[in-house]
């Protein structure tokens, strides 16, 4: 295999790659060794009546979900998440629906919650229907879940589990009503209405209020708007109240809430301000676009940082000038962070060239040039992957090694074209990091053609690298 061969014209004129190293002609030929016996040795065993050893760790799991205690098995899922394996989900589903172990419940609530999959819902349901005869732990992973999944048909069992006043349950069903009720479900104006009753005529504790004005806003009904703008500019309600509310206003979009919206902005609470500007993101006009402009001026740094955020998520070009000073000279992280990811959101001429600026100057932060590289890689990958791979071989050799990792993790995400030839060399680095996101660059780009590099990594001796490579396959479709 010819490394020096592949590299670009510009890098055999001289420049020496993390991805290539002058090699002797004995280093040359042993390392076709190295790299050649293990992909030997892989053909060689094609049609061995042996079982592999993946068939071996997936047999073992199976036998755990089966017959495992509650202690293995809470292990297995947690090993589960963090692999990103999904082949036990229907034994899992099975042993959910004939079992009430809280450890189990809550475990499995948990790993299908996170990914927001569904499967467990009627499981889920009857643990609320039944809250009485479960265990609390598993009533509340239960009520998650369903949150996290959005089931609308959760709606009717969660109303009921408020009705019961059962208060250890009630902050969780709030919060999921909301969800299970938002845009789709069909019911968003009727929980809306459910809410507003049970916020105004039935006088709930403060510890539950802050939760119903979430679940408002996620409900996503306009129906809401008249009660959150009150809340919102009522001078004697708690802040923490007036900014959930302004929370949920920005969640519902209503041009019935931007007054109110605007009547904060300037509020003497700065985190009552800082709130208000966020919320601005959803809304339109001239006067939301100055009162954003405005807000890079505040001493308050969460202020300025919400500039940014309603900046990115408008995607004001008016904001470029602004986002690129804070993110030049800011003396918050936070802010400087959040400018870049708005240049790389607007994404005109002008953003674009603050950023290329950002990255390639060698004296900029290096967490803004990891955050700037991320961005044009986004924008324009084509036209930035050869500049990227300049700094990160820059980076190693200087052994600058937060650069180089951040670097490198942004080239596991790239998606463009003419990223098979450097997928293989780092696949065949000795770092284990290299060939991991080696292994996210050929998901990534569909790289099926390294069949053969992938299928060797799935036999290294690294566990987690191996388990990695062969969903890697599963992904590509490869035998």
């Amino acid at each position: 295999m010819n490394f020096y061969k592949d590299l670009s014209r510009k890098e055999r004129k001289g420049r020496v790659t993390f991805f290539s190293l002058p090699l002797c002609p004995c280093a040359m030929f042993l390392g076709f060794i190295f790299i050649t016996i293990p992909a030997y040795s892989q053909d060689e065993a094609i049609g061995q009546p042996s079982a592999s050893t993946r068939d071996q760790t997936e047999t073992r799991q199976f036998n755990t979900i089966r017959f495992g205690t509650e202690t293995e098995i809470a292990a297995l899922i947690q090993t589960l998440r963090s692999d990103g394996a999904d082949h036990l989900d229907d034994e899992i589903i099975t042993l959910v629906g004939n079992t009430r172990n809280r450890s189990i419940l809550g475990g499995a609530f948990s790993f299908f919650g996170d990914r927001e999959k569904s499967g467990l819902e009627d499981r889920a349901i009857r643990a609320i229907e039944e809250w009485d005869e479960e265990e609390s732990e598993t009533v509340l992973s239960a009520i998650t879940y369903l949150g996290r999944v959005r089931a609308a048909t959760a709606a009717p069992v969660l109303k009921d589990l408020l009705d019961a006043n059962e208060r250890r349950f009630m902050n969780a069903a709030f919060r999921a009503l909301g969800r299970v009720s938002g845009s789709g479900s069909g019911n968003s104006d009727e929980v809306a209405l459910f809410l507003i009753d049970y916020y105004e005529n039935l006088d709930p504790p403060d510890e539950f209020r802050r939760d119903m004005i979430d679940a408002m806003g996620s409900a996503g009904s306009s129906i809401a708007v008249p009660l959150l703008a009150d809340i919102a500019t009522n001078s004697e309600a708690r802040p923490v109240l007036r900014m959930a509310a302004l929370e949920s206003l920005a969640a519902i979009g209503d041009p019935g809430g931007l007054e109110a919206v605007l009547a904060n902005v300037s509020a003497a609470d700065p985190n009552i301000r800082s709130t208000a500007v966020t919320a601005l993101g959803p809304f339109s006009g001239s006067e939301v676009d100055a009162a954003i402009l405005d807000a890079f001026r505040d001493s308050f740094f969460r202020t300025r940082v919400a500039a940014a955020q309603a900046s990115r998520r408008r995607q004001l070009a008016a904001a470029v000038p602004y986002l690129q000073f804070r993110a030049e000279r800011d003396d918050v992280p936070s802010v400087r962070e959040e400018s870049i990811r708005a240049l790389g959101a607007i994404a005109n001429s002008e953003a674009v060239e603050a950023l290329d600026n950002f990255f390639t100057e060698r004296r900029t932060n290096q967490s803004v040039r990891i955050i700037s590289a991320e961005m044009l890689m986004e924008i324009a990958p084509e036209r930035f992957l050869e500049s990227l791979i300049v700094e990160i071989d820059e980076a190693k050799q200087r052994n600058l090694t937060a650069l180089y990792n951040g670097l490198l993790r942004v080239l596991g995400l790239t998606k463009t074209g003419n990223m098979e030839a450097i997928t293989r060399r780092l696949m065949q680095d000795r770092g284990v990091m290299e060939r991991s996101i080696a292994l996210d660059m050929a998901a990534n780009n569909n790289l099926a053609g390294l069949a053969e590099d992938i299928r060797v990594l799935t036999e290294d001796r690294n566990e987690a690298l191996a388990r990695k490579a062969r969903r890697t396959m599963e992904t590509l479709g490869i035998q």
